[in-house]
């Protein structure tokens, strides 16, 4: 490796991934991202960090490397004993090299377009954050129900949410030194950009939720608890907020369209509401 001039060069783009015991999404995640329509003389640096795994998404993604090699890219797995998200995406930006940085979530599949579009968006000195148009997805009657609705608010509808995926160029990046120790790491990185310095670009990714209607809550519960930390530990970003409200207009139409979507998904911000959570209590919902 150490006389491949891929491995000297500095990569166009990295790929920042933690995975803890993704066994089952981490080869659809890769597959994906190798297939990937890229057009730029660089190649794509992609860093998996296993944190905490017991099982092996660590041999999994390895089994990835020679197919990224293959056209000129480079996989690269960090394997650490310690869980934690917050660590492993510091871990993973301590080994990038490439000044665009992509934070991928081990259970997305993005499309092929993808990262040429972060790429195109983020070549710029200008400070900037970039996602695709994310496509929810759901196994379950329920889960599926819910996600109708959440995919026509207008937050994740007419924003850039970054679920699952965001981007940031280097002066973007310099926006924060490590990423702190908190429960929302996309909130936290969205916000530190400016609404007119956020870009969506069109090629979307799959990013599943959780299943069931006890783990839409539980996993709800600290989506909410996420951004109350936000706003409590770094009040300056609650400037860069510019999620809209739902009318009571928008909320009749969600209602008259899909009222079976319209009772779960309020059924959940109810139970939410009725009983909050601590920030440990947390669950995937697979």
């Amino acid at each position: 490796m150490a006389d491949d001039p891929a491995v000297r060069a500095v990569p166009a783009l990295s790929v920042v991934l933690p995975a803890s015991n993704e066994a089952e999404w981490i080869g659809p995640c890769l597959r994906a991202l190798c297939g990937s329509k890229w057009t730029n003389p660089s190649f794509v640096e992609v860093l998996v960090i296993a944190n905490g795994c017991r099982d092996d998404t660590a041999d999994r993604a390895r089994a990835m490397a020679p197919v990224f090699a293959a056209r000129g890219w480079e996989l690269v797995v960090i394997e650490r004993d310690e869980g934690g998200k917050l660590g492993a995406l510091n871990a993973g930006d301590a080994a990038a090299r490439g000044a665009i940085r992509v934070y991928l979530d081990a259970d997305v599949t993005v499309s092929n377009g993808l990262l040429g579009q972060l790429h195109h968006a983020l070549d710029t000195d200008r400070p900037r954050y970039a996602s695709g148009r994310v496509r929810i997805t759901a196994r379950g009657a329920v889960s599926r129900a819910y996600a109708r609705i959440w995919r026509r608010v207008p937050f994740m509808a007419q924003g850039v949410p970054g679920c699952g995926v965001f981007a940031v160029n280097a002066a973007g990046r310099a926006r924060w030194g490590a990423f702190p120790d908190i429960i929302s790491d996309d909130t936290f990185v969205r916000l530190s950009f400016a609404p007119d310095e956020r870009i969506g670009v069109p090629a979307s990714y799959d990013w599943p939720i959780a299943e069931g209607m006890c783990n839409l809550i539980r996993v709800r519960r600290r989506q909410d608890t996420g951004v109350t930390e936000i706003a409590d530990r770094f009040p300056e970003l609650t400037a860069n907020d510019d999620t809209p409200a739902v009318p009571l207009s928008g909320k009749l139409a969600l209602a008259a369209g899909d009222p079976v979507g319209f009772a779960v998904y309020t059924g959940v911000a109810l139970a939410v509401r009725m009983r909050p959570a601590p920030p440990t209590d947390w669950s995937r919902g697979r």
